[in-house]
């Protein structure tokens, strides 16, 4: 490796959101901020956030009447079957 050509590998302090503290190795230099990590991300702790989506796609349905569509998407049928 070629001398004084590559930037200093320093260690700094990573604070969370959360309040979670660890340090690292990074070529930045001060200490650094972050929203998530692997103490309070959904992916890592196995806790999912529930989002309210019920009633949206009632809301659009009434909101565009969209006829012939049931609930799952699928057309209905418009003929009765015949014997």
């Amino acid at each position: 490796m070629k001398p004084e050509i590559h930037p200093e590998y320093n260690e700094l302090k990573v604070t969370c959101s959360c309040g979670n503290k660890f340090k690292t190795h990074s070529t930045l230099s001060g200490d650094l901020h972050i929203d998530v990590c692997d103490q309070c991300h959904p992916f890592y702790t196995g806790q999912q956030k529930i989002v309210d989506t019920t009633g949206r796609v009632e809301k659009f349905r009434k909101k565009y009447d969209i006829p012939g569509m049931t609930k799952k998407g699928k057309k209905e049928e418009s003929g009765k079957k015949e014997d």
